[in-house]
């Protein structure tokens, strides 16, 4: 393999050309996921009926009562290659990224998948492949069709205002390759990352950048920023503000 060797010096000059760049897209990728929180809703007219562990679950039921739902199409089901062992193989990557769900949880964000399978094929495929903390429910209805997955994997997302639910997105394709992640699902929903660096519209929630981070077994709902942790985040960012405002 042959590429291009230089002094330390000029590696530093190399990555500092291209971090304008990667900053440039950085603050792209966040005005586009300031628009996404600007983009109409479409009201869900139809009532759907899932099966899940706990038996009978309704669409509003999926969103474990939070505030915003993420639903993902994941093909596991007879003539799916892999069955009954495994799922599709592009869907199983795909799980196989998804970070522990509690940060999303903690802000009133719920990650769902579903798929065609009963019940007890996903249990135990979500006990082979590590997948305990994915909800993971059985479409019986028109569920996949309605919402574009019906052919294809895709990722849609929900809002509900009193009991009505809102689909406010939806991703498929190349643009699915990029979730997994508590940030990459957090940027497709209409309320966002929820700090308040965010470009978003008046009224929606917000709350200091840092603040709300925990481990994922810690997080306490109500509770209030740990102090401590409070402390150290702002010492952090302060000297990342210093370091970023000396260099040319």
């Amino acid at each position: 393999m042959k590429t291009n060797v230089v002094s330390a010096k000029d590696w530093e000059a190399a990555r500092q050309q291209m971090l304008v760049k990667e900053k440039a897209m950085t603050r792209a990728r966040d005005a586009l996921a300031a628009e996404r929180r600007r983009m109409p809703w479409m009201a869900v007219e139809n009532e759907y009926v899932f099966d899940g562990p706990g038996g009978k679950a309704s669409l509003l039921d999926l969103f474990d009562g939070r505030r915003q739902l993420i639903v993902y199409r994941a093909f596991y089901e007879p003539g799916v290659f892999g069955w009954p062992d495994h799922a599709c193989r592009g869907c199983s990557l795909g799980a196989d990224q998804v970070a522990h769900v509690a940060h999303l949880n903690a802000r009133d964000t719920t990650l769902a998948f579903v798929s065609r399978a009963q019940q007890a094929d996903i249990a135990r495929l979500k006990a082979r492949m590590g997948w305990q903390t994915i909800p993971w429910y059985t479409v019986t209805d028109s569920f996949d069709a309605d919402f574009g997955v019906g052919e294809w994997h895709g990722t849609n997302v929900f809002i509900h205002d009193g009991g009505k639910i809102f689909r406010s997105y939806f991703i498929n394709n190349r643009g699915d390759e990029q979730m997994g992640g508590t940030w990459n699902y957090l940027d497709i929903t209409p309320l966002g990352r929820q700090e308040v660096w965010e470009d978003s519209p008046e009224g929606y929630p917000q709350t200091q950048t840092y603040k709300w981070w925990n481990w994922h077994d810690s997080y306490v709902e109500g509770a209030a920023p740990d102090q401590r942790w409070v402390e150290i985040s702002d010492a952090g960012e302060a000297a990342f503000r210093k370091e970023a405002g000396a260099k040319p």
